[in-house]
């Protein structure tokens, strides 16, 4: 098995507008995980990360809760190859 796996999730439902983004960047960066979060123009927040599988697991677990002032109310994962880059998790506008 891989030392380290690629995700990319769309969450929906309340997640614009109560510091998703921010929370999930704070997340992340303690799992020691890359990539970014961002909003989508249909209302959704799609999140690319990478790291370990554990991290990667953790992070699906907290993304279906999210932080308090959202409401959660689907989220697909799909997982990919990872790129193995270096990097950061960041957000994007």
């Amino acid at each position: 098995m891989s030392d380290t796996v690629r995700l990319r999730a769309i969450i929906r439902g309340y997640v614009q507008g109560v510091s998703f983004r921010y929370y999930t960047l704070r997340q992340a960066q303690s799992l020691e995980m890359i990539g970014f979060v961002r909003n989508r123009e249909n209302g959704s927040v799609e999140v690319v990360a990478e790291g370990t599988p554990e991290a990667a697991e953790e992070l699906v677990e907290w993304l279906h809760r999210g932080p308090p002032s959202a409401q959660v109310e689907w989220v697909d994962v799909e997982w990919l190859k990872p790129q193995g880059k270096p990097g950061r998790f960041e957000v994007r506008a």
